[in-house]
């Protein structure tokens, strides 16, 4: 009797020690995303993250993604949240002012098709993750949107159309664009735009047919394709929380975020193509750059390239020197 009991003793203690060592080494993580709206490809995407690693990992993590402002974090403020611990996983569009190096990759007429980017990012990849780093963050990758270009109160069919407009940008390198064709940059956070338009404190805005443009449309019903530059958002870990995961666990959360970060860049690309179209549908004037132009502003952006690196440090410089000759530039 006495070893029966002892045996059952035993076998409970196992099965305890088991699921607290289950629970251990599950790991419930918080994630947050800048974006507000859940229908875009973006938040579609950190979606099936939180979804595809639940599930490949047998919940040993899990996500719970949170929308942007349903957290007490601000948009420029998601890179320092995630190093703080505040969040675990983030994606994060406004992390330039934390990771200045990485706007490189977001200069005015520096980048203009696919083919450049990939060898401009190839470049800037390590740049990032040594910048995120040094804020107790880890880089995973990066989903882009398509390029920004212009949308206007007015109508625009030049460059030189954009003298004396106030238009919203979301970057001084996008500002140092709209001053070199005689505008005025206005910064505003998105859900400060339609009531910017509606009372005419901004002109227009620079952004893409799948971004702003898609929720904004009704009060902008000019389009000048004119490709500034692209944006891009950064997925991010907490970097004690990434490294405390098992080897296994972090190796399929790399591989889930590498996958879906190509989908969402892919998916806003061809989004961009059906806004397009219903911006028109609806009455929109759209009107494609001449490429004349738009090699003025590349020749009147180039010199600026450097004298900003120049500003912005050696390092910057480097950074720079090396992306313009990926390019042959």
């Amino acid at each position: 009797m006495k070893t029966t009991v002892k045996h059952a003793l035993l076998s409970g203690l196992i099965i305890v020690s088991t699921a607290m060592a289950g629970n251990v080494m599950a790991d419930n993580w918080t994630g947050y995303t800048y974006s507000s709206v859940s229908t875009t490809a973006a938040v579609k995407g950190m979606e099936r993250i939180s979804d595809r690693v639940a599930k490949e990992t047998d919940d040993d993590l899990s996500i719970r993604l949170h929308l942007g402002k349903t957290l007490q974090i601000s948009s420029s403020d998601i890179t320092q949240a995630t190093g703080d611990g505040i969040v675990d996983f983030a994606a994060d569009l406004f992390f330039s002012g934390n990771v200045p190096i990485a706007r490189i990759l977001n200069l005015p007429l520096l980048i203009n098709n696919d083919e450049e980017w990939n060898k401009a990012y190839a470049v800037m990849a390590p740049y990032m993750k040594e910048g995120f780093a040094e804020q107790g963050v880890t880089y995973l990758g990066s989903y882009r949107y398509p390029q920004q270009v212009i949308f206007t109160s007015f109508r625009m069919n030049s460059l030189d159309d954009l003298a004396d407009h106030k238009i919203r940008v979301t970057s001084p390198e996008q500002g140092a664009f709209v001053e070199a064709f005689g505008g005025s940059p206005i910064t505003l956070s998105g859900s400060e735009v339609p009531t910017a338009l509606e009372r005419g404190v901004i002109d227009g805005v620079l952004t893409a047919s799948a971004g702003g443009a898609k929720n904004w449309h009704e009060f902008l019903p000019y389009n000048y394709r004119l490709p500034v530059n692209y944006a891009n958002s950064a997925i991010i870990a907490n970097t004690s929380a990434y490294e405390g995961l098992e080897d296994a666990t972090r190796q399929t959360l790399n591989r889930i975020v590498s996958d879906e970060t190509k989908k969402i860049t892919q998916d806003f690309i061809a989004d961009e193509q059906v806004q397009k179209q219903k911006q028109a549908d609806a009455g929109m004037t759209i009107v494609e750059a001449d490429p004349a132009d738009i090699q003025r502003a590349q020749e009147r952006m180039a010199p600026w390239w450097r004298e900003w690196a120049q500003q912005a440090g050696p390092e910057h410089e480097k950074a720079l020197e090396a992306v313009l000759k990926a390019l042959g530039k």
